[in-house]
């Protein structure tokens, strides 16, 4: 189950990204590139979305691969998830997807992963 989070404790598996590349969805991929740059302000196109989760070699969105501060974090800190990282409480990284996902804010109050 781990690979299928990520360091964040996003679920990979619900991700628009990865349902339209593991479906093979090009509709999916359009709506979810123009969603993306509608809400990042940035041109992302459909060939832009294809990812299989942020952990490991495999594909991932341009963003994840090369932008995305937390995945460098947790990967430099060599740690599985955000939440064993000792410096989580108070991190200004992952404050966003802690306040906009049940999944982390769940395992913040519990204190683990």
């Amino acid at each position: 189950m781990s690979d299928n989070i990520s360091y964040c404790g996003l679920d990979c598996h619900k991700c628009e990204a990865y349902l339209a590349t593991i479906n093979n969805d090009d509709e999916l991929k359009s709506q979810v590139a123009k969603k993306w740059s509608r809400l990042n302000n940035v041109n992302i196109t459909k060939d832009m979305i294809n990812c299989l989760g942020c952990k490991g070699n495999k594909v991932k969105t341009p963003f994840c691969e090369h932008l995305c501060k937390i995945r460098k974090c947790a990967i430099k800190k060599d740690v599985s998830f955000c939440i064993n990282c000792e410096t989580f409480t108070g991190c200004k990284k992952i404050k966003m997807i802690i306040d906009n996902n049940d999944f982390s804010r769940k395992d913040e109050e519990n204190g683990k992963q």
